[in-house]
């Protein structure tokens, strides 16, 4: 695998995470809370004028498009292990940036998924 390919995927992970950062950081709002307690309906029309889920699905769509590229140069089983890799960049993004609690048995957990992940890269 490419150095190119693999930063590629690395990208695409990164941006995935991302997305589900504004996703969280957006539906955490008071509004649209409120909204969800209103019914789906309500919960729609919110996320649609909530200026952090459309930001978290624009980059969630791109990450897509980005994927698909990735898809068509490398195997599939190479380059889905990878997508484990999000477990410690949103593990990250949560203990950081949201001041989630991450312990020490959510460490270990994402530790070896990130250890898996290296395998499978080097195999390829």
């Amino acid at each position: 695998m490419s150095l190119m390919i693999l930063g590629l995927i690395l990208f695409t992970v990164t941006l995935s995470a991302c997305a589900q950062l504004a996703l969280k950081v957006g539906v955490a709002t008071p509004h649209m809370e409120d909204a969800l307690q209103s019914g789906p309906f309500h919960a729609i029309i919110a996320a649609l004028s909530s200026p952090l889920i459309l930001l978290g699905l624009i980059i969630y769509v791109f990450s897509v498009g980005l994927w698909l590229w990735v898809l068509s140069k490398v195997e599939l089983s190479v380059a889905y292990p990878f997508v484990g890799i999000s477990f410690l960049v949103t593990m990250f993004f949560g203990a950081f940036l949201l001041n989630e609690n991450v312990t020490a048995m959510r460490l270990a957990g994402t530790v070896l998924i990130v250890g898996g992940c290296v395998l499978v890269g080097r195999s390829a």
